[in-house]
């Protein structure tokens, strides 16, 4: 229903964007040297990026952002840009208004109205993206495929994942869309700032240090034969290591032989996870996921669930989705998060 009235607006914002790049080449190039050009050439045009599903040339300096899938709204908001149009949460929205607490507090930080948002809930709404006539999109962690990527190019250049979907990782998302919207520099700023915030966190909590830690997923209370985790490549795992945490070999090996993000082992097989020192996961409101791990004759047995060094965080809030670790959720739920980890930590210890 949507790809004849698709064609008309992907071409007319074809038609808008290559007048802009035209019309305001010198405007563009006095905003990229007031918007972190250094030496190394950081905020120049045309800005060239390499990703999983092709090439982008961003001609001009962006106007009009648009992002979309999990995440990409919050690296030009930490730099002050106020997207045009982003994708509307679908999971941790505390009070159901399509905007995560953590971009909320920003938007009110920046004076600015919410963007349009865009509903992903059957996946990508082209149309709506096109209508908010924007001059580059920000995908870099996503899961577009190749057909999204071409239809969305047919509205604007978009910056897509570097190698995998879903599994790039926080430094990267901030590089490739703070590149794309010509403000490298400052994206370099905010990843030395999250990062001194990390480094200062964890040091308060020195039992972290050296315990191994899976990120447990797509496990159900109702059954529990199957034990989800994510891989190395999944930006949740990879953030323990930016805890002090490490990633135990029953994780990292499994890891190694494949791109995906998220593996299932058998519960038969659930032996092979007592080098995990921390388990943590998504639960629930009631309790009854713990329960089904605690009482299952085989989960039962792993050496996490004994000692009880779990930290299941609590259903679809706030606190659950920023465990998936991005540039505004960091420093909203860090405290909480690093510190409910170190009391699991204590209990391995």
């Amino acid at each position: 229903m949507r790809t004849p009235r698709l064609r008309a607006l992907a071409l007319a914002a074809a038609l808008l964007f290559g007048l802009t790049a035209c019309g305001g080449e010198s405007g563009d190039k006095d905003d990229s040297s007031s918007a972190g050009a250094g030496a190394d050439g950081a905020g120049r045009f045309p800005v060239t990026i390499k990703h999983a599903l092709g090439t982008t040339e961003i001609p001009a300096k962006p106007q009009r952002v648009a992002t979309v899938n999990w995440a990409n709204d919050e690296v030009p908001l930490a730099l002050g840009v106020v997207p045009v149009g982003m994708a509307r949460a679908n999971f941790g929205d505390d009070d159901a208004d399509g905007v995560l607490p953590w971009v909320e507090k920003r938007l009110k930080e920046l004076g600015a109205k919410t963007p349009v948002l865009f509903d992903e809930t059957d996946g990508i709404d082209f149309e709506a993206v096109a209508d908010t006539k924007p001059d580059v999109i920000l995908a870099s962690y996503s899961g577009l495929t190749k057909q999204d990527y071409e239809t969305l190019s047919q509205i604007a250049p978009v910056v897509a994942y570097p190698e995998a979907a879903w599994a790039t990782p926080w430094r990267d998302i901030i590089r490739l869309n703070s590149k794309a919207i010509g403000l490298a520099d400052e994206g370099d700023e905010l990843i030395a700032d999250l990062e001194g915030q990390i480094e200062k966190t964890a040091a308060k909590y020195p039992q972290l240090k050296g315990k191994s830690a899976m990120f447990m997923t797509h496990v159900s209370s109702k059954n529990v034969s199957q034990v989800g985790f994510y891989t190395t490549h999944d930006t949740r795992t990879q953030f323990f290591t930016d805890l002090g945490l490490k990633i135990p070999a029953s994780v990292s090996g499994p890891s190694a032989s494949t791109k995906k993000f998220v593996l299932t082992k058998s519960a038969e097989h659930i032996d092979d996870f007592n080098d995990v020192d921390i388990i943590t996961g998504y639960g629930d409101d009631t309790g009854e996921l713990l329960k089904a791990l605690k009482s299952d004759p085989l989960t039962s047995k792993l050496a996490a669930v004994k000692r009880d060094s779990l930290y299941l965080l609590p259903g679809s809030t706030p606190l659950a989705t920023a465990a998936n670790p991005t540039p505004l959720s960091i420093p909203y739920v860090l405290e909480d998060y690093v510190k409910a980890l170190a009391e699991a930590a204590d209990k391995a210890a």
